[in-house]
């Protein structure tokens, strides 16, 4: 088979490991959804793509297929109708396995080249993706076609830029002597061959289902491995999609499609358990609650498993310039996708003692308030406000908000509904935000996923910090963030959070915010505390998917000599 891909796609795939090393800001896919870029009729095309998958079976011709299943419904409102195949393991996974065969007889160039073929369709159908991901994660429009199109595709790419460095580590082919004495030398021609571990599984989560998974699944796929994916039950469309393409693109190149096969299920009958720890499967991609988190860890023993999971992310302030910037900056980070980011803030440390600000000093009540106006006012009018917040993507989210209420806090702001004039039955709400105190541990040390925050006051700086590093510690954050005019504070803070293996942001205002993380340079998730054991991406997040597997022969001296002659 020859490398004509490969050689097609080299140029990005050389930037992209370029971005790697720079960790300079770059994307391969245009992040505006412009038909200048994509082409005029791009938008209608992905429109009627979406539209034509609604209310009908999405056909998967692969093994082992025993009726179907699915049943999403939008955040935003109607039900998707779209049923999948249901998939007998016994059968399926065999196939997964079979399909291998020639996949890790390829090169690490012919993998790499229809990895970033796969991708480049992908890319193509950018507009149609951000409607599969809009109407089953409620994301609005733009975070979707953005987070759920190009941001996922670099994220992708990122991770085949990593893999084809470690697999091209080590040559092929060499030829290795030793003298022994004066009149001998052993000639050895050695081969190294990457061998996959086995099958892959890519569990996706509901809220980003092809930014999380794609990392994983296309670390797995181009250095050898076959590749189930498994969407959560209410996320099944934009990775079936990808599913699609990746079994098109992988037969027109001679290959197996069963490399890359879909396992669809349904809350009432999940089958997560039952496929990772199955004996086939030697690696695992998992994005969700740490409590299934925790339990793959420990019931999948025979496999490598890369995990994020959730935590507790906090902001400490301790003193600022700009009030009106810095509240600004938090209300949206805060409000943006109603708060379903697992970077998104939870508790905000602020001293009782007050924050010195550019108009002297601010007590904590007043810093609360502040938050809470400039929520309110990003909020107020409902086009701005369903535009930030999307839609709530679970009912146990809603719960969770009704349930924070009840747990105790003084309600500073409350999660009333938002308007959403185009998706009348849109569940969109306000972020719940609670007062609390910092000896109230039990409401705020727990992650409360979605739109709610807690304002902590405390003694002062250092036990926001104290308290931002247990959070850490021992709940796991993704992100921290601080806001501080003095360079002990930052220097302490950049001590603390390092050791308590999480990320730092300093003093963010305008447009960058906490919740965002950008590939080829920000490494999401540190692997260093509970909300995950896993980087997207570093070396380490691609290097245990293979093995190097070596034969030697030797070579006659005298053929050697006579050859050179």
């Amino acid at each position: 088979m020859s490398n004509s891909l490969f050689e097609t796609h080299r140029e990005t795939l050389d930037r992209a490991i370029k971005a790697n090393h720079e960790r300079t800001y770059w994307s391969a896919y245009p992040e505006i959804p412009s038909g200048k870029i994509y082409g005029e009729n791009a938008k209608a095309d992905g429109q009627a793509a979406y539209e034509a998958r609604l209310g009908k079976p999405f056909v998967i011709d692969q093994p082992g297929t025993v009726g179907t299943i699915g049943a999403e419904v939008s955040p935003f409102g109607p039900a998707l109708a779209i049923t999948y195949p249901k998939a007998d393991l016994d059968v399926l996974l065999p196939a997964a396995v079979a399909a291998m065969d020639s996949w890790k007889q390829a090169d690490a160039q012919q993998r790499v080249g229809v990895c970033m073929e796969i991708l480049h369709q992908i890319n193509k159908r950018s507009f149609e993706f951000a409607l599969a991901v809009m109407h089953t994660t409620g994301q609005a429009y733009m975070m979707a076609f953005q987070a759920g199109g190009p941001h996922a595709q670099d994220r992708g790419l990122e991770a085949i830029a990593y893999a084809y460095e470690a697999m091209t580590s080590v040559p092929a082919n060499v030829k290795w002597s030793k003298k022994v004495s004066k009149t001998d030398t052993i000639v050895l021609d050695k081969t190294f061959r990457i061998m996959p571990r086995g099958v892959a599984v890519a569990i996706g989560c509901a809220t980003f289902p092809t930014w999380n998974t794609y990392p994983g699944m296309f670390a797995s796929l181009a250095t050898g491995n076959a590749v189930v994916v498994k969407p959560h039950p209410a996320a099944i469309l934009p990775l079936a999609i990808t599913v699609e393409i990746a079994r098109s693109v992988l037969s027109e190149q001679g290959f197996d499609p069963n490399l890359v096969t879909l396992v669809a299920d349904s809350v009432d009958e999940p089958v997560a358990k039952e496929l990772v720890t199955r004996p086939e499967v030697k690696i695992i991609d998992y994005t969700g609650s740490s409590e299934f988190g925790n339990w793959i860890e420990d019931n999948a023993k025979q496999a490598v498993i890369y995990t994020e999971k959730a935590g507790v992310n906090c902001v400490i302030i301790d003193s600022l310039d700009d009030l009106r910037a810095v509240t600004g900056n938090i209300a949206f980070s805060l409000s943006l996708y109603s708060g379903q980011m697992c970077t998104t803030s939870q508790n905000i440390f602020i001293p009782k003692g007050g924050v010195q600000t550019a108009d002297g000093n601010k007590t904590a009540d007043e810093i609360a308030q502040a938050i809470v106006k400039a929520v309110t006012w990003l909020l107020g009018d409902p086009k701005r406000g369903s535009e930030i917040l999307g839609a709530i993507q679970s009912e146990k989210t809603l719960k969770r908000i009704e349930q924070a209420k009840k747990d105790g806090g003084e309600v500073l702001n409350d999660s009333v509904p938002v308007e959403n004039e185009m998706f009348p039955d849109a569940k969109a709400r306000m972020p719940l935000i609670l007062k609390v105190d910092a000896s109230q541990e039990k409401l705020y040390m727990r992650e409360m996923f979605g739109p709610i925050v807690y304002i902590v006051q405390t003694e002062n700086t250092d036990q926001s910090i104290e308290l931002t590093a247990k959070a850490s510690r021992e709940h796991g954050a993704i992100t921290c963030s601080l806001y501080s005019t003095n360079p002990d504070v930052i220097a302490k803070t950049e001590n603390a959070t390092a050791e308590a293996g999480v990320a730092l942001s300093c003093n963010l205002t305008g447009q960058i915010w906490v919740n965002q993380s950008s590939a080829y340079s920000d490494f999401h998730v540190t692997g260093a505390n509970p909300s995950g054991n896993a980087t997207l991406c570093d070396t380490a997040f691609v290097v245990n998917r293979f093995r190097i597997i070596q034969s030697r022969i030797p070579v006659a001296v005298e053929a050697e000599a006579h050859a050179s002659v």
